[in-house]
């Protein structure tokens, strides 16, 4: 074994360990063969860890040696690494090495930091989604200063947009299993996603669960059940192939990766049932498609294939909007990719999914622009289009939209027509191939758009169906306006 840092001192470890087991130091160093005062020094960082005395810890507890030296702080580093990349933070010169021994001599500081900085992020992403107030005699009843309080589904927004929608730590326990189901998962191997018979053959082997394809009207509604009773796992026989290892996988999540997502619940605080059970689906749902896309082939192949959707979801055996959403999941701490917004929306323009990982506005606040192209993207269905983006304050984003559809399957099944939208900040742009072909928008020509008609102060658009806040509107007694509210520009 060798004596660096990382893996000589490992105090706090070795004080959680005891503790977990209930031991005193006393108890520990009588177990040990050795003094309690040297229990105290290694426990405080002291004296360094020797090889031999994780031999002995190892085989005193019965617990495996890697566990026990850990990764020598490894992931918290990248952690704070990314989190004091903030711009609250950009006035501090903090050394990486100094990241490094924090992360590795007190990672219980550090766990305690991070968990701060996720509540501050929660916070912060609270205030800017506050609504307007709730009317009086309404079910739900206006919260903190009129505000509605009762939202599970913004809740759980906030949950995943505080994390960048990655739990790192859920990624490694999916990728680990589909390494099980899943041979040459190395660089160029022709299979990189595991196959329907590849979940059929674990359900079999370690669950001894029977899958079975039911029609419609035996499943009455659902696309998965899971019946212990008669060990089977029954799956409507109308997915696509999408769908069908979708399902497969979600329900494999929930059997074999039920402790790394209850762990990713724990620091939640959730202030409903609802609002846990939603992302606990959402994190089921995560956990699905981090199994088909594992983190570290998947990253590779988004820079193989420049971002490229639709090549990415054909060899991941994926539907478009299963990699949409998977691109805005490549966060993990020391291995980021670019940071991805995504939307969908009705042809109503209902908002259903909101994922914002690049600080962009209009997916946090529900998209209601018409100039943006997600709302126009059902007149060419299925169609890509792309399109340069300017906000107010000058930040500009680029944005790809397509439709997509739900249900059907067979003649007489619902479908359900919805628009994704994908996009990144414009730095970004020049690394998709969305860009690279010079037969899209121009960059230097952005479709300038605004949050909502309410907060946004542009003074010449045609599609505004409101007048901005804090604006006086100008008389037409002598003069008709071009656009439908005309306000002074001062």
């Amino acid at each position: 074994m060798t004596t660096t840092a990382r893996s000589i001192f490992m105090g706090p470890r070795l004080r959680r360990l005891r503790r977990e087991l209930g031991l005193t130091q006393a108890d520990m160093a009588a177990d040990l063969e050795i003094s309690a005062p040297y229990v105290a020094l290694l426990e405080r960082n002291q004296r360094p860890v020797t090889a031999d005395m994780l031999l002995r810890l190892a085989r005193t507890y019965k617990i495996d040696l890697a566990d026990l030296a850990g990764d020598g702080g490894a992931d918290h580093t990248a952690r704070m690494q990314s989190i004091l990349k903030d711009p609250m933070f950009s006035d501090i010169d903090i050394p990486a090495l100094e990241i490094s021994d924090l992360a590795v001599s007190y990672p219980g500081m550090t766990e305690a930091f991070l968990r701060l900085y996720t509540a501050y992020r929660e916070e912060q992403l609270a205030l800017a989604e506050q609504r307007a107030p709730v009317p009086a005699g309404s079910a739900s009843g206006p919260g903190v200063d009129g505000f509605d309080a009762n939202d599970p589904v913004a809740e759980v927004r906030r949950f995943l947009a505080a994390r960048r929608n990655n739990f790192a730590q859920l990624d490694d326990a999916a990728e680990r299993l589909a390494q099980t189901m899943v041979q040459g998962l190395a660089t160029g191997s022709a299979q990189v996603s595991a196959s329907p018979s590849g979940f059929i053959e674990r359900f079999r082997t370690r669950h001894n669960l029977q899958v079975r394809y039911m029609p419609p009207n035996v499943m009455l509604g659902s696309l998965r059940r899971l019946d212990l009773h008669r060990r089977q796992l029954l799956i409507e026989d109308s997915l696509d192939s999408a769908s069908l290892k979708f399902e497969l996988a979600r329900q494999l999540a929930y059997l074999e990766l039920d402790n790394e997502i209850g762990t990713a619940l724990e620091d939640g605080k959730f202030a409903s049932k609802t609002a846990e059970l939603l992302a606990r689906r959402a994190l089921a749902a995560y956990a699905a498609a981090a199994i088909i896309m594992p983190y570290s082939i998947f990253a590779k192949a988004v820079d193989a294939r420049a971002y490229d959707l639709e090549a990415l979801a054909r060899q991941f055996g994926t539907s478009f909007e299963q990699t949409a959403h998977r691109v805005t999941t490549l966060q993990k701490p020391g291995a980021e990719k670019i940071p991805f917004f995504l939307i969908r929306v009705d042809p109503a323009g209902n908002v259903s999914k909101l994922l914002d990982g690049a600080g962009f506005p209009f997916a946090r606040h529900g998209g209601a622009c018409p100039l943006w192209s997600v709302h126009g993207i059902f007149k060419t269905p299925r169609q890509i289009v792309t399109q340069w983006l300017e906000l107010p304050d000058g930040r500009r984003f680029f944005s790809i939209a397509r439709t997509v559809t739900a249900g059907g399957g067979s003649y007489g099944a619902v479908r359900v027509e919805r628009a994704i939208a994908v996009g990144c900040a414009a730095e970004h742009a020049g690394q998709l191939i969305y860009t690279r072909d010079g037969h899209g928008p121009r960059a230097d020509e952005p479709t300038p758009i605004g949050t909502a008609c309410r907060v946004c102060h542009r003074p010449k658009c045609a599609a505004r169906s409101a007048p901005p806040i804090g604006r006086e509107i100008l008389p037409d007694d002598f003069r008709t306006s071009s656009i439908p509210f005309g306000f002074s520009a001062d």
